[in-house]
């Protein structure tokens, strides 16, 4: 009963229809790599740096193949000092991503005063090049 109200609606409703525009407006195609939270901020400049840092910043990503620890770490900077890594459980797509030269662009998603240091900067990678 309900479907064939339903249909009548649709019936009686008026339809206008537009054609498309010839060339439609350019778009932000650019895809989001990852997000992530950063890694080691207590070992490095954050602490000192927090207070100056603020949400959209650009970071820079730096690929560390020879790195000790991690043979996929890639560094996180920020105006050329470096604030951490990107997690371990993480970089593996970073550093193939890096590795064949993709341009990647990252920046401050979000700030948080924490105790717990993995809480303090949330980081989003973004593909530099729109994706077609």
């Amino acid at each position: 009963m309900l479907r064939l109200f339903f249909i009548s609606l649709l019936l009686v409703l008026p339809v206008r229809a537009e054609p498309l525009p010839a060339t439609s407006p350019a778009t932000d195609s650019r895809v989001i790599v990852q997000t992530s939270p950063l890694a080691g901020f207590q070992h490095y400049a954050g602490r000192a740096l927090f207070p100056l840092l603020r949400v959209g910043d650009r970071l820079d990503l730096v690929r560390e193949p020879d790195n000790p620890f991690d043979p996929r770490a890639v560094r996180v900077d920020w105006r050329g000092v470096q604030l951490g890594y990107a997690p371990r459980m993480d970089n593996v797509d970073l550093a193939r991503l890096l590795d064949r030269g993709a341009r990647l662009e990252a920046r401050i998603l979000h700030l948080e005063v924490s105790r717990d240091p993995w809480r303090r900067i949330l980081f989003e990678v973004v593909s530099a090049e729109p994706v077609q």
